[in-house]
């Protein structure tokens, strides 16, 4: 009893800081666009633009981070199988490149390629979000107790029932953790996105800059912080409910 009431009160912790974000955001939309500082704020800001800029964020990010989720957890389940362990260093140290290459220099290398245009952002935040994904469910896998996979074993179960019934369901919790990392960086990321022709949000802090005014500024750069919040947010109370 007293295990559910604290799952509960987490949930509820969780679901009001979901809100109170959701509340700031509205709020803050209201007051830029119904008290602007001046008339050029109040020409170039309105609630449909502002609605634009977060579609095209987070369309950006989705498409992404799904792109990212479908590459590196089969990746990741490959090389767990015995078969393929010997390439878990050298996947891994390639992947790691992604990550340790600054994330506007990878905006900008693909720009070369791909030309201007939210694609090229796509592909530059799938290369850049897949290391997380892919090491925690490596480590998620990897981590179990070997005795429960050999019960499995003992009970005849294939290796691909093993890995459906026993392994994934185990390892979640740490791939959800990953995948929550990897999205999280995402939303913060994808501002980079405007200096490239991809819209989102990173559009409002690149034209507040440009026409120096304070309330847009801090518009485009208050959304994606406090979306990322909501995400982490969110994921964390999804973790809490696939753990076993």
């Amino acid at each position: 009893m007293m295990s559910k009431m604290k799952i509960r009160s987490a949930d509820i912790r969780q679901f009001a800081l979901m809100t109170i974000i959701v509340v700031i955001l509205a709020m803050l939309s209201y007051y830029v666009v119904n008290y602007p500082q001046d008339k050029i704020v109040e020409r170039f800001i309105s609630y449909e633009r502002i609605l634009r800029a977060t579609k095209e964020h987070i369309y950006i990010v989705a498409i992404s981070s799904v792109l990212s989720i479908f590459t590196a957890v089969p990746l990741g389940i490959l090389i767990t199988r015995t078969n393929f362990k010997k390439f878990a260093n050298k996947v891994l140290g390639v992947v790691n490149i992604g990550q340790t290459i600054p994330s506007l220099a990878i905006v900008a290398l693909f720009v070369g390629v791909f030309g201007i245009g939210a694609k090229t952002a796509i592909l530059a935040l799938w290369i850049y979000s897949l290391l997380p994904i892919l090491r925690n469910t490596m480590v998620g896998i990897l981590n179990l107790d070997e005795s429960v996979l050999e019960a499995a074993r003992g009970m005849g179960m294939t290796p691909f029932r093993i890995l459906n019934k026993i392994e994934l369901p185990l390892a979640m919790p740490i791939i959800l953790a990953g995948i929550r990392t990897a999205i999280t960086i995402n939303i913060g990321t994808a501002v980079l996105a405007a200096f490239v022709g991809g819209g989102g949000l990173g559009d409002l802090i690149i034209s507040g800059n440009n026409i120096n005014r304070w309330q847009i500024r801090v518009l485009g750069a208050s959304f994606p912080a406090l979306l990322a919040i909501f995400v982490d947010t969110m994921f964390a109370f999804i973790e809490e409910k696939t753990a076993v």
